[in-house]
């Protein structure tokens, strides 16, 4: 993990294949909101869009996931083994964000 000297936002260096799967998901994703959006242009009923919505938000969480795991298995291990026990508890906090 690389820190960003202009600002307190850390970075993180993807392989290539990492950004493909990720950009795949959320062009997945996009094009769902974009179709929910039509649904509702064309006055769709409520129930349609609605599941249409889950499958979205399904979708987003399937995202999270994917970007969790791979968070865990590199940034916070590498963070571990370098003794940033402060790892810990900002991955606490993102979990308690993510099941709000």
């Amino acid at each position: 993990m690389e820190e960003n000297n202009c600002c307190c936002h850390k970075t993180k260096v993807r392989d290539q294949e990492e950004v493909k799967r990720l950009i795949h998901r959320l062009s997945r994703i996009e094009g769902q909101i974009r179709g929910i959006r039509g649904m509702v242009e064309k006055n769709a009923y409520c129930t349609d869009i609605l599941t249409q919505v889950a499958a979205a938000n399904a979708a987003l969480n399937a995202f999270s996931k994917e970007l969790l795991a791979e968070h865990i298995r590199t940034c916070v291990a590498q963070d571990i083994r370098d003794g940033k026990d402060e790892t810990i508890d900002e991955l606490v906090a993102t979990l308690q964000k993510l099941m709000k």
